[in-house]
């Protein structure tokens, strides 16, 4: 009977120590594998939340950043250590003389020049990287004071061509037509006036459709009604989420811009004349 009695005894401390031996491996698991389905689903939603959370609290990075940005030209200094932050539908406007370097400014933003000092980041990349700037160069449209238009093309040809180079279509006629010129649009370009020529300019803003507007002069030749198409245009960009910088010496109306005066520059060769029409001399 006492050997029977240990026998059983032995057995159920067996049991004992196969019984903790196993509790022992599935607390070794991983604890997403001791885990039920639907803890798991929890966990992840959970996860997803606050990373959605942490997102939302985190600034968002400027579209266009002018970090501590100096220009230069013809070894003259335009500006010194600018620093401007564009996000999806801000404004910059740049103001000053003729020949203060808004132009200078705008190729700069382009890329098509260096700063003397400083980045410009598109996207938190420098847009001088070669591999960028490809990227870059394709968000731009640039309206300039040399219109290039075809005199011996018709007027929606002129627009219709960048269209088909950009791989977009039926986008001509109706800009041609906001910007007043539908009556216009079998003529040839020869026949335009000035103020008519921005508005094929402006037309093909519209029918490209790039995120980032360089502007130079864009109110230059345009009326009073030409000038309100132009405002408007703006603003309509802006609402889809644009970015609008515009070089003017003239008025414009632009809600909430950003504005950056560019001083007057002095030739190397000035007569007394000169100095007293640019108010260099009280």
């Amino acid at each position: 009977m006492v050997e029977e009695h240990n026998l059983v005894h032995r057995r159920k401390n067996i049991r004992k120590i196969k019984t903790s031996k196993q509790d022992l491996k599935e607390h070794q698991l991983p604890f997403i594998f001791r885990c039920s389905i639907k803890e798991v689903l929890y966990l992840l939603l959970i996860l997803v939340l606050h990373s959605l959370e942490m997102s939302l609290r985190r600034p968002p990075l400027p579209r266009l950043l002018l970090n501590n940005v100096s220009c230069m030209r013809n070894a003259q200094q335009i500006l010194r250590h600018v620093n401007v932050s564009l996000y999806d539908g801000g404004a910059l406007v740049l103001t000053g003389t003729n020949g203060s370097g808004k132009s200078t400014f705008l190729r700069m933003l382009a890329g098509f020049s260096k700063p003397s000092a400083g980045e410009i980041l598109w996207n938190g990349h420098d847009i001088t990287d070669s591999g960028v700037f490809q990227q870059y160069k394709l968000q731009l449209n640039w309206l300039s004071l040399k219109d290039a238009i075809k005199e011996k093309f018709t007027v929606l040809d002129n627009v219709q061509w960048f269209e088909v180079l950009e791989g977009k279509q039926g986008r001509s006629l109706p800009a041609l037509e906001l910007m007043g010129l539908g009556r216009l649009v079998n003529d040839k370009a020869r026949m335009l006036s000035m103020g008519q020529r921005k508005r094929v300019q402006l037309a093909r803003l519209l029918a490209i459709d790039r995120p980032i507007w360089l502007l130079d002069e864009p109110s230059v030749a345009l009326d009073d009604d030409g000038v309100k198409l132009l405002e408007y245009i703006i603003a309509e960009h802006r609402k889809k989420g644009g970015i609008v910088i515009v070089a003017t010496h003239l008025p414009i109306q632009i809600e909430d811009a950003m504005f950056l005066r560019l001083p007057p520059r002095f030739p190397r060769r000035m007569t007394l004349v000169d100095m007293l029409d640019r108010g260099g001399l009280d």
